[in-house]
């Protein structure tokens, strides 16, 4: 059994944010039903870095598992009154739809809650559903720029550095995920649905508590260092550092320990709590220097000995083969139906009683729609009327 057994999501959410946000759901077990348009959702016709896969890009395949397709047009009478229906027995309704479509759709959470008052609206937007913004393109790298944390890292009077990962999109999944189960811990309690409002600028700017209140409570302005540091608000030396065969990350050393294990005098006379600050690129210059003649295995090792906090800097291929992932599963397999045995990221919460699982990979366009049409007690006639019309597409 799983955890979100009988739990049934309304997935009518397009690109990143929305859908990796009920693909969670769908790993814990809900009956995620993604309702996309007869032509199939936008993600599937944009490829990441141009991987287009058999029959589904491997951007969309990261990001659909554990759903059934319904493609429907809703821009139809006919269409509209299908999903109107099944809103009365979901539990959950998630959307990302641009500010004003979902009301000029009628599928606001005013009309959808008439309908079913127990039912969980999950509304996602990029700067708010109203305000000034609400209309901007909410984009993972534009909402990065805006964040203020391109502005915590790197060297001064360099250009600011995005995130190596859609970083935006998936705290903002993660955050509908999570608002997603406490209103439905909160219906279990009451009976009670609710409307559950995410957007990208707030999830991006309250995960950098600890940052942003340095900054609002502390008085501390960002201040980047001529040397690349890797974090404004933590001293030296922390960061990037080349080694004769690549990169390795150092963090927070204690730079007395550091200068015995280098055999440099340098670090003997510095003041960690004081001089980690206000020399930071002395520091940083002088680990610089160190490093390089060696390579990363022997640094590791030798750090790791004096209990200095190091890392190696892995590539994907570094990254997947690591012992330690593959000890803990993180990545798992199973076979797709046109894209042939497939690894992907699998699950990042593990239950004891309840485990995730992928029981479908992600759903070719209206795969489903004649099962989930059958369930909401349409009579096959019907169905195959909706489907002659072209109201529904059934893939062949």
């Amino acid at each position: 059994m799983t955890i979100l057994k009988d739990i049934r999501v309304l997935d009518c959410s397009i690109a990143m944010a929305g859908p990796f946000a009920a693909q969670r759901l769908g790993d814990m077990g809900a009956d995620v039903i993604k309702v996309e348009p007869t032509s199939g959702e936008w993600q599937r016709h944009a490829s990441a870095g141009g991987a287009t896969g058999n029959s589904v890009n491997v951007s969309f395949l990261s990001l659909n598992r554990n759903k059934r397709s319904l493609a429907i047009d809703l821009k139809s009478p006919e269409g509209k009154a299908v999903l109107l229906d099944m809103v009365k027995e979901a539990d959950i309704f998630l959307q990302n739809y641009r500010p004003g479509v979902a009301e000029r759709l009628g599928v606001d959470y005013a009309t959808l809650s008439a309908i079913n008052p127990r039912l969980i609206y999950v509304s996602m937007s990029g700067y708010g559903e109203d305000g000034p913004y609400r209309l901007y393109p909410g984009q993972d790298l534009l909402l990065q720029g805006m964040s203020g944390a391109m502005l915590s890292a790197g060297a001064e009077g360099a250009p600011p550095s995005p995130a190596g990962q859609y970083l935006v999109d998936a705290v903002t999944a993660y955050t509908a995920f999570e608002g997603a189960l406490a209103a439905l811990f909160h219906r279990e309690r009451t009976g009670e649905g609710q409307l559950v409002q995410v957007n990208m600028l707030d999830a991006i700017t309250t995960i950098q508590m600890q940052e942003l209140s340095v900054f609002t409570v502390g008085g501390k302005a960002q201040m980047r260092s001529a040397q690349p540091h890797a974090h404004s608000y933590i001293r030296a030396p922390y960061g990037v550092f080349a080694t004769a065969d690549g990169y390795m990350t150092l963090a927070m050393a204690s730079l007395k320990t550091l200068g015995q294990v280098l055999a440099d005098p340098f670090f003997a006379e510095l003041d960690e709590e004081r001089d980690g600050w206000t020399q930071r690129d002395a520091i940083f210059a002088q680990v610089k220097a160190h490093l390089v003649t060696r390579d990363t295995a022997h640094w590791l090792e030798t750090f790791r000995a004096a209990d200095i906090w190091c890392g190696p800097v892995y590539g994907y291929a570094d990254l997947v083969d690591d012992p330690q992932i593959r000890h803990n599963g993180t990545f798992v397999e199973y076979d797709h139906a046109t894209e042939g045995r497939v690894k992907v990221p699998g699950f990042p919460i593990r239950f004891s009683r309840t485990p995730s699982a992928i029981t479908r990979g992600a759903p070719l366009v209206g795969e489903h729609s004649r099962e989930v049409l059958a369930e909401t007690g349409r009579s096959e006639a019907e169905i195959a009327q909706l489907i002659e019309s072209g109201v529904v597409r059934q893939h062949a």
